[in-house]
Order: C-alpha cells, then sequence, then structure tokens
C-alpha cells in the first residue's frame, strides 16, 4: 500500500470508528457489532504502525493505551477547582434561595438542577478542539496531569466534533465507572481468586492513579461534562452551555432539569431520590446551580465554594453494628483522635471496620459505652460515622468509656485547652508519632515535595536514629543511607538527589512544609506575599501579623507561639543554612509595574471594559493584592455594576475608597 492510499484509509477508518463510537457510548444505538469494531480498530493500529507518520493526535488508537507514566506532572489549575457547600434538608435548601434572592436583589434568576455524580472530578483543556489536557482536582489549585489515561475513556472525544473550534476552552465533570461494568470486574477478579475491589468510586479514582493507561483503557470508565470556560464567551446560561457542549461531542447527563423556583428544585430532589437508584452510576445528591452567568459572577465565590452553586446531599444508608474497642491515634499536632473499632459490617457496598469518633465530646454526646450496639452511617456516602447508640440493646455489663489521661504512645499527660474538644500531647518534641507525623508533612507533594521518600521512609529514618526534624535531612549521607533496609546504591542516589532538589522550591512552599498550625497553602502564600523574608515574619508582632490580609487572630497567634520556640528558630537557621528558600523571589517577568504595590483590592461587580479575572490580573501585575473579603485594612473597591449592597454598604460604613474601573485604570497609570 502506498503512502496516499494509507492516508486515506487511516482517515477513513477514523472516521468510521468516531462514528460507531459515538453511537455506542453517547446514544446507546450501536449498528455493528463489538468484534466488527475491534477489528476496525486493529485494522486502524497496523496501519499506523506501518505508517506512523499518518498516527494523528485524536485517532482512536489513543483510547486503547499503553503509555507507561513513571510519575504524574502537577498541573495549576487556571481557574480554581472549587468544592460545593452541601446541604441536607429541603428546609437549608429554602435558606440558600433566600440567600440568592438577598445576594441578587430585584434581578430575576432560575436554577438548573444536576445529579450529583459519584466519581472523581476532572478538568480537560481542548485547544483549537483537540484535547491536550486532562488533571485532577487535586487540592483544588494543583492536580495530576493525566491526560493519556483520560484519552483511553471513549465517551471523551479527542477532538472537538465543529469545523469551527474555539482556540481554548476548558470544561470540567465527572468520571465514574457504571455500576454494571464495576459489577463484571468484580466477577472476573473473584473468579481469578482476587479480592473484590469496594465500590465504584474508590475504583474509579484508583484507575485513574494507574501509571499503565492500557490497565486504565480495559476498566471501561465513563464521564459526564458539566462545566464549560471559555474566552468571549457568547453564551448566557448554564443550558445554553450544555447545548454548546452536547453540540461539540461531549458527553451531558441527560438528567439535568430547568428549574425556574425553588419549589422546581426541590420537586426535583424529591423525584430523583428513588428515581437515581435504577441508574447504571452512583449518585448520591442534587448539584443546585444558578442558571445565569451574569448572576454567577455577582454572587462571587468564597474561598472554598461558590456562592451559586450548592449540593443537596440525600440521606446515607444506615447499618448497624457492635463496638469492640475503641483506639487512640495521636496526629503530628499532637490531637488525640479516638476511633472505633466495630464489628465488621457491609454499608452502601463496603465492609466498614472502622469510624472515626473525633473527640471526647463526641464520645459523650453519643452516651458511648463499652460493647454498645451502634448504627453507622457513611458521610457523603464514603467516610463512615456513628449517628446513635442503640440502647435497648445495650449489654447490662457495659461501662462508660473513660477517655486516656496519658498520650498512648509516649505517656505524657494530656491537655485540653479551654474553649476546645481536642485533647493534645504538648511532648512535640520526644512524640514519636508527632515527630514522624509532622517530617511526613515537610517532605509531601504540596511541601517540599521530596522525591523517592515516603512515610515509610521517614519511620525507617527515625527508627534508626538518624532523623528528629527535618533539618536532620539535610544532613543524611550516602553511608549512613545505603545501610538501611530495602536501599541500594540507586535507591540511596535518588533519595539524596530528590532531597537536594527541594531546596530549589520556593519559600511559600518552605513555610507551609513547617507545619505550623492554621497555616495551610494559602495562608503561607499570604504571608510570603506581605512579609517576604522569614526574618520579618519571625520578628513580626501581634498587630503587624494581623495586618496582613486574610491574617487572623488564630493565625497570628499560632505564628507567634511557633517562632517563641528556641528550638524551632533552630531548625529554621539549619533549613537556611542548607540552602532552602527562606525569601520570596519576585517574578519580573508578571509584573509591569509596581504602582499598587502595599495596595490591596476587593473586585465587585460586572464590568464593561474588564472581566473581573482580568481585572484581578490586573492589580496583581502592578503590584497590588486582591483578597476575597471587606476589612478595615482594605484600601480599595473595584466596582462595577449590580455590586452587592452588602458589600458596599459595609465599604462605606468602614471609609474605604470605591472606585469604577475607569479610576482602577487611572491608578495604574501614576
Amino acid at each position: 500500500m502506498d503512502k496516499e492510499t494509507a492516508k486515506s484509509t487511516i482517515l477513513q477508518l477514523t472516521s468510521d470508528i468516531n462514528y460507531h463510537n459515538e453511537l455506542y457510548y453517547q446514544k446507546s444505538n450501536p449498528e455493528i457489532s463489538d468484534f466488527d469494531f475491534d477489528m476496525m480498530l486493529e485494522k486502524l493500529i497496523a496501519l499506523e504502525e506501518k505508517f506512523p507518520e499518518f498516527r494523528f493526535p485524536d485517532s482512536p488508537s489513543q483510547r486503547v493505551g499503553g503509555t507507561i507514566t513513571k510519575s504524574f506532572n502537577t498541573v495549576r489549575h487556571q481557574i480554581p477547582m472549587l468544592s460545593l457547600g452541601n446541604t441536607y434538608s429541603p428546609q437549608e435548601l429554602s435558606d440558600f434561595d433566600k440567600r440568592i434572592a438577598k445576594g441578587l436583589g430585584e434581578s430575576t434568576y432560575s436554577y438548573v438542577c444536576e445529579l450529583k455524580f459519584d466519581g472523581v472530578a476532572i478538568s480537560i483543556i481542548y485547544e483549537n478542539g483537540l484535547l491536550v489536557q486532562a488533571a485532577t482536582r487535586g487540592d483544588g489549585q494543583y492536580g495530576d496531569d493525566i491526560t493519556a489515561n483520560i484519552k483511553t475513556i471513549r465517551n471523551i472525544p479527542l477532538r472537538l466534533k465543529t469545523e469551527q473550534p474555539p482556540a481554548k476552552i476548558e470544561v470540567r465533570g465527572e468520571v465514574f465507572m457504571p455500576i454494571s461494568v464495576f459489577k463484571k470486574l468484580n466477577e472476573e477478579r473473584l473468579e481469578q481468586g482476587s479480592v473484590a475491589l469496594a465500590n465504584p468510586r474508590n475504583t474509579t479514582s484508583g484507575t485513574l492513579k494507574m501509571q499503565d493507561s492500557s490497565v486504565v483503557a480495559a476498566r471501561k470508565l465513563s464521564c459526564f461534562i458539566y462545566t464549560l470556560y471559555i474566552d468571549d464567551q457568547e453564551t448566557n446560561t448554564h443550558l445554553e452551555n450544555n447545548k454548546l457542549l452536547s453540540s461539540w461531542g461531549l458527553p451531558i447527563s441527560p438528567t439535568y432539569q430547568h428549574c425556574a423556583s425553588i419549589n422546581e428544585v426541590l420537586a426535583y430532589t424529591t423525584e430523583w431520590e428513588q428515581k437515581r437508584l435504577k441508574l447504571d452510576f452512583d449518585t448520591d445528591g442534587v448539584v443546585v446551580k444558578i442558571n445565569e452567568m451574569a448572576h454567577r459572577s455577582l454572587l462571587g465565590n468564597t474561598s472554598k465554594s461558590p456562592r451559586w452553586a450548592i449540593a443537596y446531599k440525600y440521606k446515607a444508608e444506615h447499618a448497624r453494628t457492635q463496638l469492640e474497642s475503641i483506639s487512640y491515634q495521636v496526629g503530628r499536632t499532637g490531637a488525640i483522635t479516638p476511633v472505633a473499632n466495630l464489628k465488621p459490617v457491609l454499608l452502601a457496598g463496603t465492609t466498614v471496620k472502622r469510624a472515626s469518633l473525633h473527640n471526647a465530646n463526641e464520645i459523650e454526646r453519643l452516651n458511648l459505652r463499652e460493647d454498645d450496639y451502634v448504627f453507622i452511617e457513611k458521610g457523603g456516602e464514603i467516610i463512615p460515622k456513628i449517628t446513635r447508640v442503640d440502647l435497648q440493646s445495650r449489654p447490662k455489663s457495659s461501662k462508660p468509656v473513660e477517655f486516656p489521661t496519658t498520650c498512648p504512645e509516649c505517656s505524657t499527660k494530656l491537655i485540653r485547652a479551654e474553649g476546645e474538644a481536642v485533647h493534645y500531647c504538648p511532648n512535640e518534641n520526644g512524640c514519636p508519632p508527632q515527630i514522624m507525623g509532622r517530617m511526613a508533612h515537610f517532605i509531601q507533594r504540596n511541601a517540599m515535595d521530596i522525591d523517592s521518600m515516603g512515610e515509610q521512609t521517614i519511620k525507617l529514618l527515625y527508627e534508626n536514629n538518624l532523623v528528629k526534624n527535618p533539618a536532620d535531612l539535610y544532613d543524611l549521607t550516602s553511608n549512613q543511607i545505603i545501610n538501611l533496609d530495602n536501599f541500594k546504591e540507586r535507591s540511596t542516589e535518588n533519595l539524596l538527589v530528590g532531597i537536594a532538589a527541594s531546596k530549589e522550591l520556593p519559600f511559600e512552599r518552605v513555610l507551609y512544609a513547617l507545619g505550623i498550625r492554621f497555616v495551610g497553602r494559602t495562608v503561607a502564600e499570604r504571608l510570603v506575599a506581605h512579609f517576604g523574608h522569614i526574618d520579618a515574619i519571625i520578628q513580626a508582632d501581634y498587630e503587624e501579623l494581623i495586618s496582613a490580609p486574610e491574617i487572623g487572630d488564630k493565625i497570628a497567634q499560632s505564628l507567634i507561639a511557633y517562632f517563641s520556640q528556641e528550638s524551632n528558630i533552630k531548625i529554621i537557621n539549619r533549613l537556611r543554612a542548607a540552602g532552602l528558600q527562606f525569601e520570596s523571589q519576585p517574578d519580573e517577568s508578571e509584573s509591569t509595574t509596581q504602582v499598587l504595590k502595599g495596595k490591596t483590592f476587593v473586585v465587585s461587580g460586572v464590568f464593561k471594559n474588564f472581566s473581573r479575572d482580568e481585572l484581578k490580573a490586573n492589580i496583581k501585575l502592578h503590584g497590588g493584592k486582591v483578597v476575597s473579603s471587606i476589612s478595615a485594612k482594605l484600601d480599595y473597591v473595584v466596582a462595577g455594576d449590580n455590586m452587592g449592597p452588602s458589600k458596599k454598604e459595609k465599604a462605606m460604613a468602614l471609609n474605604i475608597s470605591i472606585i469604577n474601573e475607569d479610576e482602577f485604570v487611572k491608578l495604574t497609570q501614576t
């Protein structure tokens, strides 16, 4: 076969396979047998192997898998993947509607209801119609690049069905394993003598993390898309977005419904509570969203979730079992967490053996006693928890549970701060779980991301008296490591290279890695942006700390307590001497001027010449900071049309300058 004929045949096979793929996976109306489909695909693969120059990026052969990924790259989401707030009753949904009405004033609004799929959230980017990147949600800011695995999912198009695709779009959705596929997979595993998998959701999550995409392809995952982000968006509603996504060949769940009022929303949740159980995929609730895009912009987001959407969760399944014992775990902060060890019981498709009891207050609230029979459920149908005690079955010999007074690991007397529910072990420098927990936090991906090191390695190093704190990691030598169990020359070298590479990570990652109480990733970024240097943070007093954007009382007190300990200062000085970054490095490529340096802004409303994201980017480009809430520390509110009245009133009450977009432009030009 000559090249021209091969190219023509490959293009025709690609077109035919895509056509039959859509009929099978999107429309459930196949025209040919699975055998005929497989023969077409094998012919295409054979031709592409013979003529690799005609193996195009959107070829159906990509769905077979075969890519081996040694590790997943981390990608930053251009728009954070926020989580939804949860509600569990019709009254809470009505309260949500009242908040919407208050936020939108006199505006007319409507909702779109969609089933909440019990799967794994993903983000997919298409450029000029071609799928170029797919990533997990991760922590909302950063996720894993799983493009090779996502390409194996048959109902996700590798190229959009349009002759004039947009330059770039991002879509978001949920990957899931159909119940029928899950059952068949478990039948096969049991026949092979393997252990059955727990549930479709966990199986989906584990499958997407597999490093061999051919295995992912064999698992026959599916997907529904429910969000579209596009520059210069011409659609005005979520309904219009769904129609656009569907026209491009993206899979949209047919279960969504436009609701003109909260009463129609409540009717939808009632209709689907039992109806959903007949579907071939798991759901655990309903997502309620504002339909109009302009209203979404007006309502905005909190730091964690959108104000214009909420998840209504159906009541979880219950089971009854017996409490066998309670064990007490020590976390990296010294917090003591009681865990109920239960007689194994099947609940929502999984065998439950343990459930967190959270703290002494929860044990007291439940009136829990030894050997009690208890009712358990899964919060969000995932996390087991004890809801109540079966008092009628309580053994006469049962005794009240006594919370320990000393640490179960180091026997130090526990403390409990006034107003707090949690008991703590104060022996932070001598309690093994705390030491190893802080070390595990220090090396994790979102912190120092030390390659070739995990919790087992930390435990091994600790038990051999090689590390007691993070600074000890940077003193390790090849001779010390190579003599440990399971370590050889290559693994030793990899570990030392990973430790050395961590020295290049930016200051905010180092600050987060220190594990200071209440200092998460976002807080660490805020502190670094405000103070710029570790010495400035160490020397800052309470008033200086709370003057930083979004730094409140608890965080300030925690920072002061941490830096007042000489042992912590010694560790920081050792880390600094080892070469870790303790000073922010300004990115000059992303900054045009510094005319807004030291100024903080809130952006609210709808604008004529900018999108809200463009305004925020402009503020940062000129050295300013963007925060989400109005406080006395704020300098300006950039206000557009339909700015929330409560925000405006609060800004005026605090005498904060309220400027429009034209006045903002003048500020950047001074």
